[in-house]
């Protein structure tokens, strides 16, 4: 792929192909340009291996294949980490008549039972199916999750430069991240948004950074210019979207709604991150006090005074997420 950025358009949707390999000044400035539009790009030349995604690929499916008596006996603990059965989770409730037609695994940085870490909400080991049953289903995810933290940690300083701030701005609050490996099956349910049912509802992701890679069937959808449209996958790269914390931070001159329509097997893998660790477990996510007016650009020049003021400490636990109800009050949900 050429090393640029270019454009790529699928039913009125308008989505930004990032070659990771440019000069960083010219790929900080096609993520600010996409970040402002849709909150969605891709990219390219992104050092993650095929033959990593593709195993992970091939593991997922021989997961989602077992019986269901298999998949239930590591059901999701109270540190979310685990199997998530079929309609488990409802991601628009307000607009939805059943629940999403999906079925997933929580996935996250492995953290010892035994640990002072483990006392953390949302830390601990987690729950893999059994060697015997999925030989190297647990090496295929650790090593892909190596690698997507890898991409996360290229990406986040070119954020941080789009941002107007230092590349390692990020560096002290991405520490220990809790990083979530979210891989997805959709069944073949046809998705009707005319009668409430959708594979996921629509929704924004949790967090600052979400890494998404899709098989070859399409079903994401953005919210943009007014409408929900199509993402269609392109090969090689990998779709980047921008969380609740990040938005937040930037009073909502950032965007990024999604939603799935799939209307066949479909499988996906999301990596969602967000700073987390033991100093900054309560952080206050605010707008930035020098964000206002009706230009992007004309906060992007003041970045940097301020945005240190949003990783301070709060007397509440808002790091994990900003939750799709209560962020409808700061954005207005799409119809």
């Amino acid at each position: 792929m050429a090393s640029t950025a270019y454009t790529v358009t699928d039913a009125h949707a308008k989505v930004h192909v990032i070659d990771l390999s440019l000069p960083d000044e010219e790929a900080q400035a096609a993520i600010l340009h996409a970040c402002v539009t849709t909150g969605f790009f891709y990219v390219s030349n992104h050092n993650v291996l095929e033959e990593v995604i593709e195993e992970h690929w091939l593991q997922n499916k021989a997961f989602f294949n077992l019986p269901l008596e298999d998949k239930l006996t590591i059901v999701a603990d109270s540190n979310n980490r685990g199997y998530t059965p079929m309609a488990e989770q409802t991601l628009d409730p307000d607009h939805q008549s059943q629940g999403d037609t999906k079925e997933g695994l929580y996935f996250g940085r492995e953290v010892p039972a035994d640990s002072e870490e483990a006392k953390l909400p949302l830390h601990g080991p987690n729950q893999w199916p059994p060697e015997a049953l999925l030989p190297g289903y647990k090496a295929a995810m650790n090593t892909y999750m190596d690698a997507v933290r890898n991409l996360a940690d290229r990406l986040l300083p070119l954020i941080a430069m789009a941002l107007r701030l230092p590349s390692n701005f990020f560096d002290l609050y991405f520490h220990k991240p809790i990083g979530t490996l979210r891989p997805l099956h959709y069944n073949a349910q046809m998705s009707l948004p005319d009668e409430g049912i959708y594979g996921a509802g629509a929704h924004t992701d949790w967090g600052v950074l979400t890494i998404l890679a899709t098989d070859e069937n399409p079903g994401l959808q953005v919210f943009s210019g007014g409408k929900w449209a199509h993402v269609k996958p392109v090969p090689g790269t990998f779709i980047i979207n921008l969380g609740d914390m990040l938005e937040r931070c930037c009073c909502c001159h950032l965007h990024m709604w999604g939603r799935a329509v799939p209307g066949l097997h479909a499988l996906c893998a999301c990596n969602c991150f967000q700073p987390l660790c033991s100093l900054h477990l309560s952080m206050l996510v605010a707008c930035l006090p020098s964000v206002s007016g009706d230009a992007f650009m004309a906060f992007g020049n003041k970045m940097s005074t301020s945005l240190l003021m949003v990783f301070r400490g709060a007397a509440y636990c808002i790091c994990l997420s900003i939750t799709l109800k209560c962020y409808s009050q700061v954005c207005t949900h799409p119809p």
